[in-house]
C-alpha cells in the first residue's frame, strides 16, 4: 500500500489528542483515543519489512488500552462470564499449532540434535529459575508470583518462529523446539511448578498435568492428524487458522485484563519491569549459551529467541483452570504483549545484519 504513512500519522494525531485529553482532564475517552492509535499504528508498520512482526503486538496492546480503561464491558455479557472462553481459545489455537506442524518436526531431532538439545535445555533451567528469583527478589504477593514463575516454566511462544523469520535464523530448529518444548511441557512444567511456584502457594502437579494434556496434548494430536490427512483439502479452513489464532491470543488478554484490571494499575509497571528483564536475560543467555558450544550464528539467534519467548496464552488458560485468572494470570497478560515487542525489536536489528557463517 503507497500509502501506508498516512496511518503514522493517523496514530500520531491520536496520540497528540489523548495527551491533550489527558491534560484538561477530559478521561471518558481516553481509552478509546490511544486503542484507535495502537490500532492505525498496526496498520501502518504492517506495510513495512522491517518492522511488520510489530502489527500484531500493537493489536494486543490496543485491547490493552480498551480493556483497562472499561473492564465492565469485557467481564460477563448476558450472564456468561467471559474468562469460560479461555479454555476453550486455547485449545483452538494449540489445534492450529497442531495443523502447522509435522512429524518431520520430530525427526528434525535426530538430524541436530545438539541444537536441539542446548535450545530445551536453556529454556527450560534459564527461565523458570530467573522468573522464581525476580519474584522473590520484588516480593510480590503469593500468587502473583506464583504466575511469575509459571510463565517462566512454560514452552516456547508461538510467536518465536515469526521472529526467527525476521531475524534470518533457522527457521527449521525454532519451529522444532517450539513443538517439542510443547510436548515436554506436559511433565515439566508441573515439576517446575510444584517446585518453583511451590514456595509461593500450594502447587498441585497432578491436576496441572491433567489440565495441559486436555489444554495441549489432545488439540495439538487432532492438529497433527488433521495436518497428515486433511490439510490442503480444505482451503479455506488453512487459511483461517492463524486468524483464528490471533483473534484467540487478543481475547485471552483481553479477559485476564479485564479481570485483573484493578490489580494491573497498581502493580502493572513493576510488572512490566520485571517482564523486561526476564525477557532480555533469556534472550543474552540463549545467545550466549549457543556461542559456549559453538553453534553458528543462526542458531544461536534461534535459541536467543526460543530461550526467551514463553507462551503466555498457555499460562493465561492453566492459570484460569486453576481459578486464579485474576492473580496467577497477571503476570502472563503482561509478559505475553512485552516480550512480542521486545522479540520484534530484536528481530528487527537482525533482520538488518546477514548472519555470518
Amino acid at each position: 500500500m503507497k500509502n501506508y504513512k498516512l496511518y503514522f500519522y493517523i496514530s500520531l494525531a491520536l496520540f497528540a489528542l489523548t495527551g491533550i485529553l489527558y491534560a484538561l482532564q477530559q478521561t471518558s475517552f481516553l481509552g478509546l483515543c490511544i486503542s484507535l492509535g495502537f490500532l492505525s499504528l498496526s496498520l501502518g508498520v504492517k506495510h513495512t519489512k522491517t518492522y511488520q512482526g510489530l502489527s500484531f503486538t500493537m493489536v494486543i496492546l490496543a485491547c490493552v488500552c480498551i480493556t483497562l480503561n472499561y473492564p465492565q464491558y469485557f467481564i460477563e455479557i448476558g450472564g456468561f462470564k467471559l474468562k469460560g472462553l479461555i479454555t476453550p481459545l486455547i485449545q483452538i489455537i494449540m489445534f492450529g499449532m497442531g495443523t502447522e506442524i509435522g512429524l518431520q518436526d520430530f525427526k528434525r531431532v535426530a538430524e541436530q540434535p545438539k541444537a536441539v538439545f542446548i535450545g530445551l535445555i536453556g529454556h527450560f533451567t534459564f527461565m523458570p529459575l530467573m522468573g522464581f528469583a525476580l519474584a522473590t527478589l520484588f516480593n510480590f504477593e503469593p500468587e502473583i508470583a506464583a504466575g511469575i514463575v509459571l510463565i517462566g516454566s512454560m514452552p516456547c511462544g508461538l510467536a518465536s518462529n515469526v521472529m526467527s523469520y525476521l531475524a534470518k535464523a533457522n527457521l527449521a530448529l525454532s519451529v522444532t523446539l517450539t513443538s517439542v518444548s510443547t510436548i515436554l511441557a506436559t511433565f515439566l512444567t508441573p515439576f517446575l511448578m510444584k517446585v518453583l511456584g511451590g514456595q509461593f502457594i500450594e502447587i498441585k502437579a497432578s491436576d496441572m498435568f491433567v489440565h495441559i494434556l486436555q489444554i495441549v496434548i489432545v488439540p495439538i494430536v487432532l492438529g497433527l492428524l488433521f495436518n497428515k490427512y486433511i490439510k490442503g483439502k480444505t482451503t479455506w479452513l488453512d487459511k483461517l487458522m492463524p486468524s483464528v489464532s490471533m483473534f484467540g491470543i487478543a481475547t485471552i488478554i483481553i479477559v485476564i485484563t479485564a479481570a485483573g484490571s484493578k490489580s494491573l494499575l497498581t502493580i502493572g509497571p513493576l510488572l512490566i519491569l520485571v517482564s523486561f528483564i526476564h525477557n532480555t536475560s533469556g534472550y543474552l543467555f540463549g545467545y550466549w549459551f549457543g556461542r559456549v558450544f559453538k553453534l553458528g550464528e543462526k542458531d544461536c539467534r534461534t535459541i536467543a529467541i526460543e530461550v526467551g519467548m514463553q507462551n503466555g496464552g498457555l499460562a493465561s488458560g492453566l492459570a484460569e483452570k486453576l481459578g486464579k485468572a485474576a492473580t496467577m494470570g497477571l503476570a502472563p497478560a503482561v509478559f505475553g504483549p512485552f516480550m512480542n515487542i521486545t522479540g520484534s525489536i530484536l528481530a528487527s536489528y537482525w533482520h538488518k545484519r546477514e548472519p555470518k557463517n
